[in-house]
């Protein structure tokens, strides 16, 4: 028998550590073998203020699934900039799909996204394999659009066609790209939101018709009405 602690007990550990500011037994356990403690150790160490950009760096390269989403989550609200986790961030982008994902959010939570980065998640909503995968890149192209990452870029065009392509996808990421249309104008973005007042689906209708009523309340309310119900839209 050993007197190692099991990881469950460890993980317990960690997570009262990291509310009771348990600075040495946060950081050593961030290597601890178990990937469920380092997944926890990660969390802690933000929680605390101590998490270094090597210590993110390192999560998000986790051999883990797990720990590599759970760094992504974290580099989302990470405060200041990401230095050297900067890159590992972007290489998620082409992790697996669940980790792929939770990357492309995480990517449009940051105002200091760099310019490989914004243009991975521009492709992804293109062409990626997974619908999950492409409806979190539209999401994360039009929040990236409010924040003025793809101005600063040279992206706003590219991402707008993105978005624009997504309004031809599937009903999710159709919703998705009604809600990311807000944060672009132009001709093309109209001619986007006039089709998807008559989409099929009706939250997609629904979030269109809103954007149509903000934009211009008076002349939206004057024009002929789509057919309600179950008129047929895009497919």
């Amino acid at each position: 028998m050993t007197d190692e602690p099991s990881g469950r007990v460890r993980r317990a550990r960690v997570v009262f550590s990291g509310h009771l500011g348990d600075v040495v037994t946060v950081r050593s356990s961030l290597e601890d073998p178990d990937p469920v403690v380092r997944g926890s150790a990660l969390g802690a160490a933000a929680r605390i203020g101590i998490l270094a950009p090597a210590d993110l760096a390192r999560g998000l390269r986790d051999s883990d699934p797990d720990v590599r989403t759970r760094a992504c989550r974290i580099a989302a609200a990470h405060p200041g900039e990401l230095g050297e986790s900067h890159t590992a961030l972007v290489e998620r982008l082409d992790d697996t799909d669940p980790v792929a994902e939770v990357a492309c959010f995480a990517c449009g939570e940051r105002t200091d996204l760099n310019d490989t980065g914004t243009r991975r998640l521009i492709e992804i909503a293109n062409t990626h394999g997974d619908p999950l995968v492409r409806e979190a890149a539209v999401a994360a192209i039009g929040s990236l659009a409010g924040l003025g990452v793809l101005d600063r870029h040279g992206l706003t065009a590219a991402g707008c066609d993105a978005v624009i392509a997504g309004g031809s996808d599937i009903a999710p990421v159709r919703r998705r790209a009604a809600v990311a249309a807000a944060a672009f104008e132009g001709p093309t973005v109209d001619q986007l939101l006039d089709r998807l007042v008559t989409d099929r689906d009706q939250q997609v209708r629904q979030i269109a018709e809103d954007l149509r009523a903000i934009e211009s309340p008076v002349a939206w309310m004057d024009r002929p009405r789509p057919g309600s119900g179950d008129a047929p839209g895009r497919g």
